[in-house]
């Protein structure tokens, strides 16, 4: 049985053509008509494929490959082989993302799961849905009244669309994804199994039990948001869930009802944001980290792995620990932990002998 090709080619390029796409400078003279067929790995550069050096870690492996070219830094450029084109360039990671979706163009966006266009007879799209013309739907997709869904999106198979959604141009909602009560932009990719505009966790609580809050607000999700595999992400309770333009989710994150992410963040898997959070433009949050409720994180904050943030976080700081505080203050109680446990194993050594 022959391996199955996921992603064909579109087409090779010349490493002319990539010197103009990344904006890469040549080391030394080369031959501009060479193809390359591929991308690879550092350690997997054969003739016929481009590599790239990005992290230090690997830079061993860049005396030994054999691409026919490698996307490096200047500070790395002299350990690349004679027989290897050095294209220099400040972004090599970047600069290599940029060839790879000229050749593999089916590999930046979701395709329809059973490879077809148009209307699906297995779909089922309620008579007051209004989808404009290029609209895919996969089988089983179930599309309800007044929703509306732009040119060029695609519906993944068994992916539900609720009543008076609106989704953009060009999006993609994967298998299983269920869009409710949300208003989504352009260029929206939603990976399988994210669930959005589920009710919120609100409840009154008393002594004699928990009175359920009506969750009566929206999820807005706007323009080249990319959302990661089985994410969740609560409507408002009284006010809007706010997913801001080009903000990046990794799967598996949990978002509550009134939270606001703002521009460009990128939130990494298994992250936890309790409700009426308000996340600045540009923060990057690591996993596993947990964000409690009614509390601010500046514009261009960092938050560590499994930081546990209980209070604001100031525009540009970096927060780690739980309770999550200042790196520099984070990192000076280890060393001192680190120190008091250090002494009181040796002064129990020292009784022992």
């Amino acid at each position: 049985m022959s391996d199955p090709v996921f992603f064909r080619r579109a087409s090779s390029l010349t490493i002319g053509e990539i010197v103009e796409l990344t904006g890469a400078k040549l080391l030394r003279d080369a031959d501009l008509s060479a193809a390359i067929s591929s991308v690879a790995p550092l350690d997997q550069g054969v003739p016929g494929t481009l590599v790239f050096l990005d992290n230090p870690k690997y830079a061993d492996d860049l005396r030994r490959t054999r691409a026919t070219a490698c996307l490096v830094s200047q500070r790395y450029a002299d350990r690349v082989p004679e027989t290897t084109i050095a294209l220099v360039t400040g972004e090599p990671y970047a600069a290599c993302a940029k060839v790879s979706a000229r050749m593999f163009p089916e590999s930046m966006r979701p395709q329809s799961v059973f490879g077809g266009a148009g209307i699906s007879p297995g779909a089922y799209i309620h008579p007051e849905a209004r989808l404009e013309s290029g609209v895919t739907v996969d089988p089983g997709a179930v599309i309800g009244p007044r929703a509306e869904i732009g040119e060029g999106t695609i519906i993944g198979p068994n992916a539900v669309i609720g009543p008076d959604v609106r989704i953009g141009r060009h999006c993609s909602i994967g298998p299983h994804a269920t869009i409710l009560f949300a208003l989504i932009g352009d260029n929206v990719i939603i990976h399988p199994g994210v669930r959005v505009g589920q009710d919120g966790f609100g409840f009154a609580m008393s002594p004699r039990g928990h009175l359920k809050v009506p969750q009566i607000g929206r999820v807005i999700i706007q323009n080249d948001v990319e959302i990661g595999a089985n994410t969740t992400i609560d409507r408002g309770a009284n006010r809007d869930t706010v997913i801001g333009e080009g903000a990046k989710i990794d799967n598996l994150v949990q978002i509550a009802h009134n939270v606001t992410i703002g521009r460009h963040c990128v939130i990494v898997s298994q992250v936890g944001i309790s409700g009426s959070t308000d996340i600045a433009d540009f923060v990057a949050v690591g996993g596993q980290a947990g964000i409690v409720g009614h509390v601010k994180i500046g514009m261009g904050a960092q938050i560590a792995a499994q930081a546990g943030v209980m209070t604001d976080v100031p525009p540009g700081e970096r927060f780690g620990g739980s309770p999550a505080r200042p790196m520099r203050e984070q990192m000076r109680a280890i060393a001192m932990l680190n120190k008091l446990a250090a002494r009181k194993t040796g002064g129990a050594s020292e009784t022992e002998n």
